[in-house]
């Protein structure tokens, strides 16, 4: 039961690692909405546009390496199966 916890504790902090780098690898906070600016096709005004999309920040990273850091702990708080000693 230990290893199983700090291998699923590893997988989920490589995952939260690699899903970060590959949504944006934003340093910031987190944004659920993205400024993108366009052109008014009548006025030739540029101005900012929002769409809704998830980019995750650097608060995600924390709170996945937290999650990550507790399952960790919790696999030190069972016990090593004994070895046959001859």
């Amino acid at each position: 039961m230990r290893r199983i916890l700090q291998i699923v504790a590893l997988a989920a902090a490589a995952g939260a690692l690699a899903f970060w780098a590959l949504a944006g690898a934003n340093r910031g906070w987190t944004k659920t909405s993205v400024a993108r600016m366009t052109v008014d096709e009548v006025t030739g005004i540029e101005s900012p546009t929002y769409e809704e999309r998830f980019v995750p920040g650097v608060d995600f990273l924390g709170a996945a390496g937290l999650g990550a850091g507790i399952l960790a702990g919790v696999s030190f708080l069972f016990r090593r199966k004994p070895t046959m000693q001859n």
